[in-house]
Formats: C-alpha cells, structure tokens, sequence
C-alpha cells in the first residue's frame, strides 16, 4: 500500500494495521524537535505527513491529525516490522547537544515493534535518497542483508561516474542502520 497526497495523514497511519507489514518506508520531511515548534507548537520531532487543511481546505488541525506524526505518536504505533524506513531529514540525529547520539524518534518506532531501522543523521537531498533507499531494498532482495545492501548502495553512488554530485558524501553518508541486519 502506498499512501500519497491527501490520503498520507496521521489518522490514517495510525488506523492501518501495521503489524502485519514487514518493511514500512516513510519517504518526507523529518523534524527536529525545534523545527516542529514552528511547524505545529509542539516540542517533539517528527514525521511530516499531509495536514489537515491541505486534506480538505476547510478542516483544522486536531490533536489526532496535526500533519506531524511526533515521537510520542510514533512510539504507540502497534508494528511487527523486519524494517522500518525513514528517508528524511534528521531521524537519526539528536535534538541538541548532550542528547541521546539517537533521536527519540528511532527510538519511538523501536519502541513501537520495528526490529531495524534506516535513518539519517542530517539534511538529505530527495534524489539521493530515493536512489539509495531504492538499491539498497533491491540489493536487500537478492541478498538479505540489510548493511552489505546499504553498503554496496552507498559504493556504487560513490562511483556512479554518470551522476558526480552523488559520489559527494553528503549524498549517501548520512544514512545508517540501526538493529538487525540480517533476515
């Protein structure tokens, strides 16, 4: 199942069943916790997803459907997930310095059920992620090894002579797997 546009929403996320889904990709725009201040007045990080008003022009923001998916309303999610997928910006990193080398939003989806996830620890470019996460699932299937797959997506951006901007580091450097890394 692939949700996009307006059907990409935090109610409907959290009305799926997602205990019977092994991988689960979010591919959005990531927040830290001082960004999401901005966005919605809240103090958490999260995931951005559809907001309300872009749903339907006349629907308001509510608690269960804000447009940010946050750590809290991640860690209740009920997953039975091998992988969990965040391709964007900062699901890795930290909010501040002196925090948790993790953020509290990996944490939330292990807390959740995922086994492995995909994070990033910084700002990522839409092209570079999408070709990564994408060789990287589709070496995944032939090997079942969820690090050698990463790894070998990340060399072969590396030496991708046709695309250079993606053998930069900032294109491939900041993913990492966190959790199981094999089947």
């Amino acid at each position: 199942m692939i949700l996009r546009g307006a059907s990409a929403t935090e109610a409907v996320v959290r009305q799926l069943d997602l205990e019977r889904v092994s991988v689960i990709a979010f591919a959005t725009h990531g927040l830290l916790p001082q960004e999401a201040q901005t966005f919605v007045g809240g103090a958490e990080g999260g995931l951005v997803l559809t907001p309300p008003s872009l749903q339907s022009p006349s629907r308001g923001a509510s608690i269960e459907d804000d447009g940010l998916l946050s750590v809290s309303e991640a860690a209740t999610l009920k997953l039975n997930a091998d992988w969990v997928i965040l391709s964007a910006c900062n699901t890795a990193q930290a909010g501040k310095m002196g925090d948790d080398a993790l953020s509290g939003l990996a944490r939330a989806f292990f807390f959740a059920g995922a086994r492995s996830l995909l994070v990033s620890h910084w700002s990522v470019g839409d092209d570079s992620a999408q070709r990564l996460i994408v060789e990287t699932l589709r070496l995944d299937r032939m090997s079942g090894d969820r690090a050698e797959s990463l790894r070998l997506a990340m060399k072969a951006m590396l030496n991708d002579r046709s695309s250079p901007a993606f053998a930069h580091p900032s294109a491939w450097a900041p993913f990492m797997l966190v959790g199981e890394t094999r089947r």
